[in-house]
C-alpha cells in the first residue's frame, strides 16, 4: 500500500467536494478546482467528511498513481482553502520589478523591459522592488508562472546575479585566475 495514498484526506468546514465519475470537483472560500483522476485509481468520499483514495491492485503503475492521485486531491483543497505562494527575489545592479495593474515590468538587463502578463488565477505581489510574490489556488501552476518569471534571468553563477527563488542558494563558482 502507498504510504501517502492510504492517507485519508480531510475535508474542512467551508469546503465542498463533488465525484462525478472520474472528476473531483472542490470548491471552496478562494475560489473552485476541479481533476480528473487516472483510468484504474477510485475515489470516494465518506459520510463523515473524508475522501479515501485506492487502487484496484498492486501493479507499479498503480501504486505511483495511487500516491499522485491522493496528493492532488489534497492540494486541491488546501488551495481553496489558504491557497499557494511563491516568493522570488532579484539581485543585480539594476535589476527590478514593477507592478502595472495585472502585470508586471522587469528590468533585467535587457535593451528592453520584460513584462509579463498574470494568467487567469495567478496574482502577483510586489513587496519592493527586488522581492515578488505569485499567488494562486492550483499549486501546479503557481510554481510554473514562478519557474517561468526566474527563466527570464537565470541567477548566474559567478555574481549571483538574476531571479532566484526566496530562500534558494546558488552555488557560487570561481572566476578565472588573473597572472
Amino acid at each position: 500500500m502507498s504510504r501517502i495514498g492510504k492517507l485519508p484526506i480531510q475535508v474542512p468546514a467551508g469546503v465542498d467536494v463533488t465525484i462525478d465519475g472520474r472528476t473531483v470537483s472542490v470548491k471552496g472560500p478562494k475560489g473552485s478546482l476541479s481533476h480528473t483522476v487516472a483510468e484504474p485509481i477510485e475515489v470516494a468520499k465518506g459520510e463523515d467528511g473524508i475522501i479515501a483514495v485506492t487502487r484496484p491492485n498492486d501493479e507499479s503503475r498503480n501504486k505511483a498513481l495511487h500516491g499522485l492521485s491522493r496528493t492532488l486531491v489534497a492540494n486541491m483543497i488546501t488551495g481553496v482553502t489558504t491557497g499557494f505562494s511563491k516568493d522570488l527575489e532579484i539581485s543585480g545592479v539594476g535589476y527590478r520589478v514593477q507592478a502595472k495593474g495585472s502585470t508586471l515590468e522587469f528590468s533585467l538587463g535587457y535593451s528592453h523591459p520584460v513584462v509579463v502578463e498574470a494568467p487567469e488565477g495567478i496574482s502577483f505581489k510586489v513587496e519592493s522592488p527586488t522581492k515578488l510574490t505569485v499567488e494562486g489556488i492550483d499549486k501546479q501552476r503557481v510554481g510554473e508562472v514562478a519557474a517561468n518569471i526566474r527563466k527570464l534571468r537565470k541567477p548566474d553563477p559567478y555574481k549571483a546575479k538574476g531571479v532566484k527563488y526566496a530562500g534558494e542558494t546558488i552555488r557560487r563558482k570561481v572566476g578565472k585566475a588573473g597572472k
